[in-house]
């Protein structure tokens, strides 16, 4: 597999650019974006050979979900078996913006696609790219940070495509992403548990959800 490079301005994407990355979307393929703090890779998470590629080009373990995004909460809605009653409260502060929040799989979300867990981590971002390939394909992206599992994540192009050359079909660079990544909590159960520290500090997450 050959690596394609195209630059991209994050904030003013170009439509050619968004439609190209779009078009190998659709054909399966897997494409390196900027997102709010990091690259990730997105594809579509109905394909099963797309997502068999995301798994082989990050070298990540089977049983590791694959993130989706969305563009709203109608779109979460659809994706989730059921919304436990934390994420509206968690959702409506804090998305779009830097907060994962695992909920109970549909039926329609692949097995594959959550880890074979039945479960499935939810975000809306606010990067532009992400969001103008969403409203082009009308779907949820798988989106899981660039890198080879164990290594760090890439925050420009440049260095995702030194580390996936051959292993991505597209990377859009839009230069330096920087920040912390996205906090991940998990309302499956009963209240809510914090998987991953990120942007969103633990107590602001109490304090939304307080009585």
């Amino acid at each position: 597999m050959s690596t394609d490079l195209i630059e991209i301005n994050p904030e003013e994407p170009a439509p050619e650019a968004v439609a190209r990355a779009a078009a190998a979307i659709r054909s399966g393929r897997v494409v390196a974006i900027p997102t709010d703090a990091l690259y990730s890779l997105v594809a579509d998470p109905f394909n099963l050979r797309a997502v068999t590629q995301v798994f082989l080009a990050k070298g990540r373990a089977p049983e590791r979900s694959l993130p989706l995004l969305v563009t709203d909460l109608l779109m979460a809605e659809e994706l989730a078996r059921e919304l436990p009653p934390l994420f509206y409260p968690l959702a409506r502060r804090f998305w779009p913006g830097p907060l994962t929040i695992i909920v109970p799989a549909s039926a329609r979300v692949p097995l594959k696609v959550t880890g074979n867990t039945g479960r499935l981590a939810l975000r809306q971002s606010r990067a532009k790219i992400a969001n103008a390939l969403l409203e082009a394909l009308g779907q949820p992206l798988i989106a899981t940070s660039a890198n080879i599992s164990g290594r760090p994540t890439c925050r420009t192009g440049v260095e995702v495509f030194a580390t996936m050359d051959g292993r991505v079909d597209l990377v859009l660079d839009g230069g330096a992403c920087s920040g912390a990544g996205a906090t991940t909590i998990d309302v499956t159960g009963e209240g809510w548990r914090l998987i991953r520290v990120g942007a969103i500090p633990a107590s602001a997450i109490a304090e939304c959800l307080k009585p």
